[in-house]
């Protein structure tokens, strides 16, 4: 195998996590990066470092499981980790390649790393070949304006306002409306440059001025913290 697959284990429950961390220890091509007991620590990992497989837990302090990878674009691959099956449909609509319930058999825990590894195998490949194109290019993202299709440097997003079936991106020389979702456009935003503070926002990390508890601050432009995004918003604004 070439490059090893590089993992995550977030749980709360240190049994738990050390049971996943042994049943790695006995695979070849896996390196556990970092094992952590809360989705906020997490966070902070990702944005530190690549990770191909996260192992997450669902019921965890402050931010469950689920809120946390809700949270996330340019996911991982993930395989929940939980001792409720309740959670399973919701799992899997957010599109994780595995849902194991605790305690975890080792012959189950191997299913579902080598579907992982299939998985993250067939997206490096796809990466590779895109990267070769665009490699030496300043990263952009396209969107739809009417019936025209607008090239936009990330480096030039202050920040991005949902606003119903649309969305609009605030530019430092233009603003582009387009028939979308803000999820839709925070898919495509690489997460250590862009933080969503709001169900409506979306914001340019290193266009920010200020913020307090309640407000982002970018040059004179206020743009409010949601009340779900408060806590992560403030870990991950006071560790830049």
């Amino acid at each position: 195998m070439g490059k090893k697959i590089s993992c995550l284990i977030v749980d709360d429950e240190p049994l738990a996590a050390d049971i996943i961390e042994e049943y790695l220890s006995r695979m070849d091509g896996y390196e556990l990066v970092a094992k952590c007991n809360s989705a906020i620590q997490a966070f902070s990992i990702l944005s530190q470092n690549k990770i191909d497989l996260l192992f997450l837990d669902i019921q965890m302090p402050k931010l469950t499981g689920i809120e946390f990878l809700k949270s996330l674009h340019n996911k991982p691959k993930v395989i929940f980790t939980t001792a409720y099956s309740e959670y399973a449909l919701e799992g899997y609509d957010l599109d994780v390649v595995d849902y194991l319930l605790k305690p975890i058999p080792f012959e189950r825990f191997l299913r579902a790393i080598d579907k992982a590894s299939r998985l993250i195998s067939s997206s490096t490949v796809l990466a590779s070949q895109a990267g070769n194109s665009h490699a030496a290019s300043e990263p952009y993202i396209y969107v739809r304006e009417d019936k025209i299709t607008q090239k936009i440097f990330l480096s030039e997003i202050l920040y991005i306002e949902s606003q119903g079936n649309y969305v609009k991106i605030v530019c430092t020389n233009r603003e582009i409306t387009s028939y979308s979702s803000i999820s839709l456009i925070e898919e495509k935003l690489p997460e250590n440059l862009f933080l969503r503070v709001h169900r409506s926002f979306i914001v340019s990390t290193d266009k920010i001025t200020a913020f307090s508890g309640t407000t982002i601050m970018i040059g004179k432009i206020q743009i409010p913290i949601g009340r779900s995004y408060k806590t992560l918003v403030e870990q991950i604004l006071n560790q830049e």
